[in-house]
């Protein structure tokens, strides 16, 4: 068996590639700020980077940071990997980072060409938002008496698991370029899956449909995040909820 660097390993998808990896026998290093022995700021890079990719078959990108540095990690990611003759890069990001001007998609966009420039073997997959994702802005919403949100918006969320098991698969194989996008199982309006939310929170709230304006509103409200020719998942939203409620793992 290979072995694997999971960068941002310890995190909501990288876990679970993780635990796949490890499952099908191969040797896993897990790479994040704060997980010895390799405990890395990729945005810093440095010997601590070198010394966890040497030696690594295969390194699958998962980490991010919404303080942004994520171009900035991706180079010294790929400057590592080629110094220490890695054959196979895979990195996760997001349906419609070439059709949505929102500021994380650029830079989702512009690591997918640092990788694809790499000299590198790699392989890039896109998946729309998580279930998590979504479950984590509508609770956020759902705090006030009124829960706005943006109109004729719709969204695909997918499993986080799904999309591990895909990517976990893509890891132990050959490099195939741009994979396939990944969707979840459905096409809802945001609001009908803000009602999900609320019936499975048990909270009652008005909710409202706000017309925004911008062309990554726009974008947005075109379905150009949207993947419904691959619509593969197979958990849907109201599952999530019910796993997530009936198992006392989510505040309401």
């Amino acid at each position: 068996m290979s072995t694997i660097l999971v960068t941002g390993g310890s995190g909501t998808l990288g876990r679970h590639v993780t635990d796949r990896l490890r499952t099908d026998g191969h040797e896993v290093r897990v790479l994040s700020r704060h997980t010895r022995p390799y405990a890395v700021d990729l945005r810093e890079g440095g010997s601590g980077l070198d010394r966890a990719v040497d030696g690594a078959d295969t390194v699958v990108h998962c980490a991010t940071s919404a303080r942004g540095g994520d171009e900035k990690a991706a180079r010294n990611l790929i400057a590592a990997a080629r110094r220490a003759g890695v054959g196979h890069l895979v990195y996760i990001s997001i349906v419609g980072v070439d059709r949505v001007p929102y500021p994380y998609y650029r830079t989702k966009l512009a690591v997918e060409r640092l990788v694809e420039d790499s000299g590198t073997g790699f392989t890039v997959l896109r998946a729309t938002q998580f279930h998590d994702l979504v479950f984590r802005v509508l609770r956020g919403l759902a705090k006030s008496p009124v829960v706005p949100l943006p109109a004729r918006v719709k969204d695909q969320p997918v499993e986080v698991t799904e999309v591990a098991e895909r990517l976990a698969q893509l890891a132990q194989g050959t490099p195939v370029g741009r994979a396939e996008d990944m969707g979840g199982p459905e096409v809802r309006t945001f609001d009908s899956l803000a009602r999900a939310y609320l019936r499975a929170a048990g909270r009652r709230r008005a909710v409202v449909k706000v017309p925004l304006r911008g062309a990554a509103y726009d974008a947005f409200r075109a379905g150009g995040h949207l993947a419904p020719q691959h619509a593969v998942g197979i958990r849907t939203f109201d599952e999530y909820l019910t796993t997530r409620f009936d198992g006392g793992g989510a505040r309401r």
